[in-house]
């Protein structure tokens, strides 16, 4: 059984670093980025992420207007910082995740 997405408003909600990665199991672009996602996250464990299965109909995805997969957006406190679309690039994945890391302190 999937888990049921959260709503905008637990998203604006969430307190500290979360990456929210909407895509879709069959994506070939959403496969092909899971190494370079996988891999970058473990170097920032105190980053929450939530992956979302994004589709026609879902709610979530319409909000933050997502319309091609993956999409990475980093936020701060329910807020957004920054996002990344499609090709998701090792460098770029690694500066959002420290840009929101690094607000963790300093808030």
């Amino acid at each position: 059984m999937q888990n049921p997405e959260p709503t905008r408003e637990e998203v604006n909600a969430l307190t500290g670093a979360t990456v929210l990665e909407f895509g879709a199991s069959w994506c070939g672009y959403c496969k092909a980025a899971q190494s370079t996602i996988n891999s970058e996250l473990a170097n920032f464990p105190n980053i929450r992420h939530i992956k979302i299965e994004d589709g026609k109909g879902r709610r979530l995805g319409r909000s933050f207007q997502v319309k091609l997969w993956p999409t990475l957006i980093f936020m701060k406190d329910g807020v957004e910082l920054k996002r990344l679309v499609r090709e998701i690039d090792a460098g770029e994945l690694k500066s959002g995740l420290a840009l929101i890391s690094a607000h963790q302190a300093g808030g």
